[in-house]
């Protein structure tokens, strides 16, 4: 039985592994091809192109820098699962990329699931058609989804959220702190810039110049800088060079995001999914983001929210600051950050907030996603 699967960015590939390793604890013959990143490697998947290559976004130069070959990418996996059928092809995420290719899959009678849906209730609703030419099936990992597909006639699970499930309701800091060697007795600041290399692009400088504040006024503040890929890492440390920051408390890691969330007393995140993970490791964050003008001028025309933090969103109110675009400043940062870190009563407000939405995802998202999934693997 073969399964082709995509995905796009770190957050994907953390999806990808765990909805791997939910279908092979049921079918361990599974065998899953197509793009994958380390840790949908490390359970067995093989991928045809490194994923990195698809970690663009937005409307800017390096997506068009990319686009030919993007598209040759998708291109060739179209010729290859329409010249070797698989039973089934998953795209998590990704959907810019996913949706062309699973509309073509589909045409030749390949199902196809889509695993976490487009944003479609913040913006550009309109892709809902686009969507349902393309799937067979939706598989949503938040509850409020479901009835814009149902609206549609568009088959769709709700399958909760895998991390809901994986991250204890209560995060061990001080074990966190022991496995990265982190004894630092207050003030552990993680700092998560993103996973693409145009979000690096945008947050590097901007998140080291707002340590170096930080540290200013807590000298004790030490900061945690997990990062996705070697690439990501090389460019953060160029910019800690380029911007002399070498005295600045920073420890960089390759990849344990969880870990430095877990032992951190409060983040700065850039916007997405690391803003979901913060909140179910209950850690306090500040939300940033920058991007192209031009991306962030279309964006904010076609949004339908008035927040972008998926905190922010399940919750329906602003329980996390954030600080978008001209007002992602070193000091706003730095203020923000501080603020938090000065008022407990704010932390445990925050903190509450984030436990009652992991119960609300925490749906044993393994039996969900293999319940949905059954009946496509055996026709």
């Amino acid at each position: 039985m073969r399964i082709g699967i995509v995905a796009g960015e770190a957050s994907g590939d953390l999806l990808g592994s765990l909805l791997i390793k939910a279908l092979r604890a049921k079918h361990p013959q599974i065998e899953f091809i197509g793009i994958a990143g380390p840790k949908m490697l490390s359970e067995g998947a093989k991928t045809m192109f490194p994923m990195e290559r698809l970690s663009v976004s937005g409307y800017n130069l390096e997506v068009l820098r990319r686009y030919r070959e993007i598209i040759g990418m998708r291109k060739k996996l179209i010729a290859h699962f329409s010249a070797d059928p698989p039973d089934l092809f998953i795209g998590v995420d990704a959907p810019d990329f996913n949706l062309h290719l699973e509309a073509a899959l589909k045409a030749k009678n390949i199902p196809t699931l889509h695993y976490v849906s487009p944003s479609i209730w913040a913006w550009r609703g309109e892709r809902i058609h686009k969507i349902g030419a393309s799937v067979s099936r939706m598989l949503t990992i938040f509850p409020f989804e479901n009835a814009l597909y149902e609206k549609e006639n568009i088959p769709v699970s709700y399958v909760g959220h895998p991390l809901a499930d994986e991250l204890p309701m209560q995060p061990d800091t001080a074990a966190a702190r022991a496995q990265i060697r982190m004894n630092h007795p207050s003030h552990v600041i993680a700092l998560l810039p993103g996973s693409r290399e145009n979000e690096l692009n945008h947050h590097a400088d901007l998140f080291i110049r707002a340590a170096r504040l930080i540290h200013e006024q807590l000298p004790e503040a030490h900061f945690l800088v997990p990062l996705a890929s070697r690439h990501t890492r090389n460019q953060f440390e160029k910019a800690i060079v380029r911007l002399d920051a070498q005295d600045v408390p920073l420890t960089i890691m390759f990849g344990h995001s969880h870990d430095a969330m877990a032992a951190a007393d409060a983040a700065l995140v850039a916007s997405g999914t690391a803003t979901l993970e913060a909140a179910l490791l209950k850690c306090p964050m500040v939300i940033a983001y920058k991007m192209s003008p031009l991306t962030y001028r279309i964006m904010k025309r076609k949004a339908y929210l008035p927040y972008v933090g998926l905190p922010n969103i399940l919750a329906g109110e602003f329980i996390v600051p954030e600080l978008l675009q001209d007002d992602a400043t070193p000091r706003n940062l730095a203020a923000a950050v501080v603020n938090l870190l000065q008022q407990p009563r704010l932390r445990e407000l925050m903190i509450n907030k984030f436990t009652a939405m992991h119960h609300s995802l925490r749906q044993n998202n393994a039996a969900k996603l293999a319940q949905a999934i059954q009946p496509y693997l055996t026709k």
